[in-house]
């Protein structure tokens, strides 16, 4: 088995020595560590391997995981820690795709929620929108029902809107350092096309996936053409992908923060929920919490 322990300190109060002596009491053969630090968190990475010759906890490796894990969430919370493991019985593969969520990921808006409030129903859509995003209502029924709302929305508005959506902080580091790794990036997502277009243009991304929106004469119809994209196409797609690029799922990496990006985050060798809703917390593989998007450079 081969692991690695990647952890972010947003506070520069970790006594890595602690890590290091429960290593040290789980007798993990560490092969690797590297620290390094950006504008906003040191990064501590550990990489060991292990197989049924040691003496690793009864001969049992995935219990130095489980173990390190427990250890991990007892850390005083004020140290405001992320942390992901990685595991495989094979080396751990380099990530030659990575598959993003939009809104709430890259960019710090849910940009239906931004329509609303332009025509002054704001408050009405968006309480829809965090429900379905945590998981409490069906992604579909509350993207139409949305949607619907949205009918007669004057498209001359949408630039306005797309030009005052900001990115998520580290977003476009993240994706220069991608590209610089030649990793294919696309967008999966449950919005608008119009936007999603234009943000993997402007972040010089491969591709992009969304819904496109029905207009007659200017106005919104309140409908979408073709199949809504749901959680089930996010993973058909991020499949797609896979395939033609000729990977296996443990060199795709997806992030996501909403209950429909949960399929895909659990699908992808590499899925990390990005300040994500309390139920992605729960149940995604990986988690990020205190830090910027690119610091998931430091995981690829």
């Amino acid at each position: 088995m081969f692991h690695r322990l990647t952890l972010f300190d947003s506070s520069n109060k970790l006594d890595v020595g602690a890590i290091d002596k429960a290593f040290y009491a789980l007798q993990a053969p560490i092969e690797c560590y590297r620290h390094s630090s950006s504008d906003h968190c040191a990064v501590h990475q550990w990489q060991w391997a292990s197989s049924d010759g040691t003496k690793l906890l009864a001969n049992n490796p995935s219990e130095c995981v489980l173990t390190l894990e427990e250890m991990l969430t007892q850390l005083p919370k004020q140290n405001q820690l992320d942390y992901v493991i990685q595991s495989s019985k094979l080396p751990i593969e380099k990530i030659k795709l990575a598959v993003f969520d939009m809104d709430s990921t890259l960019i710090q808006a849910e940009v239906m929620d931004e329509l609303a409030y332009a025509m002054g129903i704001g408050p009405q859509v968006a309480l829809i929108t965090a429900r379905s995003m945590a998981g409490e209502l069906d992604f579909e029924q509350s993207f139409r029902q949305r949607l619907a709302l949205l009918t007669g929305f004057d498209t001359a508005q949408l630039s306005a809107i797309n030009d005052a959506i900001e990115l998520m902080p580290g977003a476009q580091k993240l994706m220069e350092g991608l590209q610089q790794q030649g990793i294919y990036c696309a967008i999966l997502s449950g919005g608008f096309s119009y936007f999603a277009d234009l943000l993997a243009h402007k972040l010089g991304m491969q591709d992009a996936f969304s819904n496109p929106l029905e207009e007659v004469d200017g106005k919104l119809t309140g409908k979408v053409k073709g199949v809504i994209l749901d959680a089930a196409r996010k993973v058909e797609l991020m499949e797609q992908l896979r395939k033609t690029l000729g990977l296996s799922l443990n060199q795709c990496l997806a992030v996501g923060d909403g209950a429909n990006d949960l399929p895909m985050l659990n699908k992808a060798g590499l899925g990390v929920a990005f300040h994500g809703k309390p139920l992605v917390r729960q149940q995604a593989p990986h988690q990020l919490n205190n830090v910027n998007l690119d610091a998931l450079l430091h995981l690829v």
